[in-house]
């Protein structure tokens, strides 16, 4: 059985909920980054939508808070940014992959930018803190934005140095913008694990 570093916070010291990681599985799904873009349907129209991809500790709270953003069409959560290929949720909690639990997002720039996910990413964790969030512990719950063009990086460092210019955090920000590269789905318990449980509170802790 795999020791993990999630840890339940009892309900009285803290105002948000948390709860343990289920057991690690074996498999996984592999995916790719893929284009920036692309087309799908919204009822009658065809909407051209965006990526994005965003690691700010456990990612089921991850994905429970940027599925309430309106625009946002689709969240996938899962593994970028180490070295295994096709990593499991064992392998990951097992901190020899170098991957980070990650938020895929397909969204609608004419709905919601990429510059209100990226303010709305610094809002909704810690990104002063350095491989962890709250009592996850581990270089998988590090804080990273993984950028999909040129443009979106530019944006990502934008929102950066506009914080830290204005002193929005006590610590310095953490937070890595680094390219894009191979994501790996999670395995299909962890996708939309709060939504599935009937939970509306994510395990996320407000810096």
């Amino acid at each position: 059985m795999i020791r993990h570093r999630r840890t339940i916070w009892p309900a009285f010291a803290f105002p948000l909920l948390v709860l343990s990681a289920a057991a690690c599985r074996d498999e996984a799904f592999a995916g790719k980054p893929g284009p920036t873009s692309n087309a799908t349907t919204q009822g009658d129209k065809t909407v051209t939508t965006q990526k994005a991809t965003f690691a700010a500790g456990c990612f089921w709270g991850v994905e429970l808070e940027f599925s309430q953003i309106p625009g946002v069409l689709k969240t996938t959560v899962g593994y970028t940014g180490g070295k295994t290929k096709a990593p499991t949720y064992r392998d990951v909690c097992n901190h020899d992959t170098g991957h980070a639990e990650a938020l895929l997002i397909e969204f609608d720039p004419a709905k919601v930018s990429y510059e209100k996910l990226v303010e709305f990413f610094f809002e909704m964790h810690d990104p002063t803190q350095v491989n962890r969030q709250g009592p996850d512990v581990g270089d998988q719950y590090r804080t990273a934005i993984f950028y999909h063009s040129p443009e979106q990086k530019a944006t990502a460092e934008l929102v950066k140095t506009r914080l830290t210019a204005a002193k929005k955090f006590s610590r310095p920000i953490a937070t890595q913008i680094v390219p894009a590269v191979e994501f790996y789905d999670a395995e299909d318990y962890h996708q939309q694990y709060f939504k599935k449980r009937g939970i509306s509170r994510s395990c996320h802790a407000k810096p």
